[in-house]
């Protein structure tokens, strides 16, 4: 099945190493299995994780010792690059490409790039996020005061060109925030003033409520992981249904300002949830003083617009971050999360792909992802994890939607088991994982009961 990966020009090099790794463990499996004898029915094969499949002696010799042996080197190699003590250390400067200094001019690279690398690894919190730096330049040179200029000019052309520029830059500034949210921070603690003072000028202007981000995710999402009392919990939904999906963004559009605070209560925490509705209200507050006392037109495409885009975008996100969850073990992260090995997730959105690693641990630096992935990937197959490639989140969503099981099948990059599913037996591999709970289940999977 390793016809099926496709390796995108555009990958960065730690998406390329983890493709090529998983694309070697298909043709090395495959070509034991073809070896045998007798070979087995695949579609009978649930394709999950288990302790007999996983660790049985013909798993072990799928992978021989000198795919380990390179498995290793990739690790040394990727460790290497994100190691400011290393000679083979790699800052990410942009995001757009990996090695920056080869596309400029000799001039250039030796008097403008390389004097700013210095600068920045001074500033930013983990030297190897220049890029973050290069990106809070960018927005607070071009968002900030395009905004001031609608304000104090507005015109229709502006505003809609305005809207859109921040509709390309909310994915990498909101996976951005993701890293300063779990890391409390993206900058240097010299620097901790202004780091916690941006995101009150930035977040509003990219769709994000003050705090919101933090409160739901860290504090609710993280803590609850995809289970019954997450409010943006999938499991009571059926993943591939439409009126369902808009039953899911609806209920989170509408009513989180409310939903979020009243789960803190519930769970006898007075005070995230004053916090949480505070910051919420406070926001919506001064959206309200805004369009009265400076702009109306103004604060609906500087403010308006690029919260209601985002709010839906965050929820289509989700959905597809964990449409897939196992039924027999719901509450593990290897089996209610997935990977994704794409260019838009991975490098325009700091590793978001790897979502399964993220769950397991929220605290993991972005650059530490690929690596992490590549040392437990036999967890991972074990596990029965899920991996696709050449598709992001919202794709899946979108492909969900449409029932397109074939081209999710396709984009599939089977581990374990799953490599000696047919076509077909992905499907229902796929369809199997979309399944809508009963309450039922979740009391007995989870002990709760709606």
């Amino acid at each position: 099945m390793e016809e099926y990966i496709v390796f995108d020009k555009a990958l960065t090099k730690a998406d390329h190493v983890v493709l090529q790794s998983l694309a070697r463990d298909i043709k090395t499996a495959s070509s034991v299995r073809s070896r045998k004898s007798k070979g087995r029915d695949s579609d009978c094969d649930s394709g999950i994780g288990s302790e007999e499949s996983s660790s049985s002696g013909d798993e072990a010799k799928a992978f021989p010792p000198q795919d380990d042996a390179t498995t290793d080197q990739d690790i040394a190699a990727l460790k290497a690059s994100r190691n400011p003590k290393s000679a083979a250390f790699e800052p990410t400067i942009v995001l757009s490409v990996d090695d920056c200094d080869a596309h400029l001019h000799p001039l250039l690279n030796n008097y403008l790039l390389q004097p700013y690398i210095q600068l920045a690894r001074r500033i930013v919190r983990h030297e190897t996020d220049v890029a973050m730096l290069t990106h809070l330049i960018i927005y607070f040179t071009t968002s900030v005061p395009s905004a001031l200029v609608l304000f104090r000019h507005f015109t229709y052309t502006h505003a809609v060109l305005h809207f859109v520029m921040q509709m390309y830059y909310v994915g990498t500034y909101t996976l951005m925030q993701h890293q300063h949210i779990h890391q409390r921070g993206i900058l240097a603690k010299t620097y901790g003033l202004f780091d916690r003072a941006f995101p009150y000028i930035l977040d509003p202007l990219m769709g994000h409520t003050w705090n919101s981000y933090y409160y739901h995710h860290v504090k609710h999402h993280h803590v609850e992981g995809n289970g019954p009392d997450d409010l943006s919990s999938t499991i009571r939904y059926q993943r591939d249904s439409v009126p369902d999906f808009l039953h899911y963004v609806g209920r989170f559009f509408f009513l989180v300002w409310l939903d979020l605070p009243l789960y803190f209560l519930g769970k006898n925490r007075p005070g995230l949830a004053i916090r949480a509705a505070g910051s919420e209200l406070a926001t919506y507050a001064y959206y309200y003083f805004m369009s009265r006392l400076v702009g109306t037109k103004a604060t609906l495409f500087v403010y308006i617009l690029p919260f209601l885009m985002l709010r839906v975008g965050l929820m289509v996100g989700n959905w597809g971050q964990h449409a897939f969850v196992d039924s027999d073990e719901p509450d593990s992260d290897f089996r209610s999360s997935i990977t994704v090995v794409d260019v838009a997730s991975n490098r325009f959105c700091f590793n978001d792909g790897y979502h399964t690693s993220h769950h397991l641990n929220p605290l993991r630096h972005w650059r530490d992802h690929p690596i992490s992935f590549l040392e437990q990937k036999h967890t991972y197959a074990k596990e029965g994890a899920l991996v696709f490639h050449d598709i992001d989140f919202l794709m899946i969503t979108f492909r969900l939607l449409r029932k397109d099981y074939e081209h999710l099948a396709k984009c599939l990059v089977p581990m374990g088991d799953q490599i000696h599913l047919t076509m077909d037996g992905r499907v229902k591999l796929l369809k199997r994982l979309t399944r809508k709970f009963t309450e039922e289940e979740i009391a007995e999977k989870f002990g709760k009961v709606q």
